[in-house]
């Protein structure tokens, strides 16, 4: 039987929900039983015709640096997501997803590896807030805003 290999996520997006929002940037770790963590990350172009939620623009012109970075070098959609599946399926053993459903990151992933590569390519999901704050790879984020609270964001208008 296959060891597992635990892959947790951190997501920069521009709004609640994946569709009229999008993705900016995708930073994961996995963290395979015998062997070294291995890291992934890319930033992803906004989806065509999605729009900034109003509460996410305020968010962002606090941290226009951290903007700026997730927007340097990125990825059409379609080729980020299609690395990020191809990184997982490298990867040893069975993956498993680590998912705090507090955050986006499970919806957004979820809903663009199925748009723009047609699969999930886990194993498992797992939803455990303990693990995924054990395993957390937001300390790989480069962004600034990621090394202090962020305030919570209410996406109501």
């Amino acid at each position: 039987m296959p060891l597992d290999t635990y892959v947790t996520s951190h997501i920069h997006i521009d709004g609640p929900i994946p569709g009229p929002h999008s993705l900016l940037t995708v930073t994961a770790a996995a963290h395979p039983l015998d062997g070294p963590t291995a890291e992934f990350t890319t930033n992803v172009r906004e989806l065509p015709g999605a729009t900034l939620h109003p509460v996410a623009l305020q968010s962002w012109r606090r941290r226009a640096e951290d903007w700026l970075s997730t927007r340097r070098a990125s990825r059409p959609p379609a080729l980020a997501m299609t690395a990020f599946a191809q990184w997982i399926d490298q990867l040893p053993g069975r993956p498993v997803f680590v998912a705090d459903t507090a955050e986006p990151d499970y919806l957004f992933l979820y809903w663009y590896l199925q748009r723009f590569t047609g699969r999930w390519p886990f194993a498992s999901t797992l939803t455990d807030a303990g693990l995924h704050g054990r395993m957390s790879c937001s300390t790989l984020c480069p962004l600034a805003g990621c090394r202090m609270p962020e305030p919570s964001l209410a996406w109501t208008s």
